[in-house]
């Protein structure tokens, strides 16, 4: 992918608006991130995606539900609209995440089921739903953590193919709360769980949280499995590109070319979050799928 050349006050122009448009979270920012959703790059409409999730204004909920009918769009894509409307949180969107929750696309369709449970969990806890929002990380996320600190158990848990997803999530949230080198250890292991790639994917994105250099085997071992699924592929590029040091940079270089459009993508932008990262001059986004 060819990239045009701006100079560091143009970077610095263009970053302050993207933003802008996502921090402000009125209802033109929707406006303008759910219009570009028609891009070519999977990559990129998952990312928009995901924004307007974190944002959480309900008047994105006609463009996502869009998104999440579109069958000719990307799974990534489809599935990062079925937990934006989850993010959002309103009621409203319960038959349309029902109708998915058996898609043929089983990580559209573990989506919508994590959504469904999430807006029903806010209607019975509506006092605690402050517990979905990761101050620590600044994100919304899927499923509240549980207040358990045994990490011998929720390693259990996390990996335990015959508990369903949303108490694993509930697990690998919480043990990202706990952010030691053994509760970070453990996490790494849910990108051996085989049964389901957006379980992986998530793990991918929550050690791409933490940032820790403790995981960067875990993370490559997964990105060099070129018959990984692309959406675990991509999250572990991004992952290295947040934890920024020289040996993920050289892996990230592995890959820049790699078959998967969106995988290629993925390693070009975690290279440019690592240069970020490694600069005194930028500050990088966090960056979710």
């Amino acid at each position: 992918m060819s990239a045009a050349k701006f100079s560091a006050e143009e970077v610095d122009r263009i970053g302050s608006i993207l933003n802008d448009s996502r921090n402000l979270k009125d209802d033109r920012s929707v406006y303008w991130i759910g219009k570009a959703l028609s891009d070519p790059s999977a990559l990129l409409k998952h990312e928009l995606a995901y924004c307007l999730g974190q944002m959480r204004n309900p008047t994105a909920i006609p463009v996502l539900i869009q998104t999440l009918e579109d069958v000719l769009q990307e799974p990534m894509v489809r599935h990062e609209a079925g937990e934006a409307l989850g993010a959002i949180g309103d009621p409203s969107v319960c038959e349309i995440l029902e109708k998915y929750c058996n898609d043929s696309m089983a990580e559209v369709a573990e989506t919508c089921q994590l959504a469904l449970r999430r807006i029903q969990w806010l209607q019975n806890n509506e006092e605690n739903a402050n517990t979905l929002i990761s101050g620590s990380y600044d994100s919304v996320d899927p499923t509240p953590a549980t207040s358990s600190s045994n990490i011998e158990e929720l390693s259990k848990i996390l990996v335990d193919a015959t508990k369903p997803l949303w108490d694993r999530y509930r697990a690998m949230f919480t043990l990202r709360n706990i952010n030691t080198d053994e509760s970070i250890k453990a996490l790494a292991q849910g990108l051996y769980c085989e049964d389901s790639a957006l379980f992986r994917h998530e793990v991918a994105y929550v050690l791409g949280q933490i940032q820790s250099p403790l995981v960067v085997k875990e993370l490559t071992d997964r990105l060099r499995k070129v018959d990984e699924n692309c959406m675990v592929r991509h999250e572990c590029a991004e992952a290295l590109g947040a934890i920024a040091s020289p040996e993920c940079q050289k892996i990230l270089e592995e890959y820049v070319k790699d078959s998967e459009r969106v995988v290629r993508e993925s390693c070009e932008v975690a290279l440019d979050m690592l240069s970020y990262e490694n600069s005194d001059e930028f500050q990088y986004a966090a960056i979710k799928s």
